[in-house]
């Protein structure tokens, strides 16, 4: 089953655009497959403005963001793994979405089993 994290990405996103706010993305910056400005990285994480006015292709997929963008004057392609996206949120009032990233998991990784427990008993007075 393919995951529901870049259709609500796509779906908040239109919502902060649809209200005129900024929408923001907080990334995990130590993913390997990110492509992301190095100098704005804080505490592992980077927060990107994706508003229309400040980056160009923006493109929502399945399993990556990517635009074109200017830091310090200097043009840069990011790429941000959709696994990679802690949250999306509008800059004005904070709303949007928090992704727990527990609940990452590559696709066609085969569920994790647990070895067969025992029954236990237990003496209850």
């Amino acid at each position: 089953m393919t995951s529901l994290k870049p259709y609500l990405i796509r779906s908040i996103y239109e919502w902060i655009i649809d209200n005129e706010l900024t929408p923001h993305l907080l990334v995990d910056a130590e993913n390997s497959n990110a492509v992301l400005p190095i100098q704005l990285i804080e505490d592992g994480k980077i927060v990107l403005n994706i508003r229309p006015q400040a980056i160009q292709g923006l493109i929502l997929g399945n399993n990556e963001i990517k635009f074109s963008a200017r830091f310090s004057g200097k043009p840069m392609n990011i790429v941000a793994p959709v696994a990679a996206v802690l949250a999306i949120y509008a800059k004005e009032n904070g709303k949007g979405m928090i992704f727990d990233q527990e609940d990452e998991k590559p696709e066609n990784t085969p569920p994790e089993t647990k070895p067969p427990t025992r029954p236990t008993l237990r003496v209850v007075k």
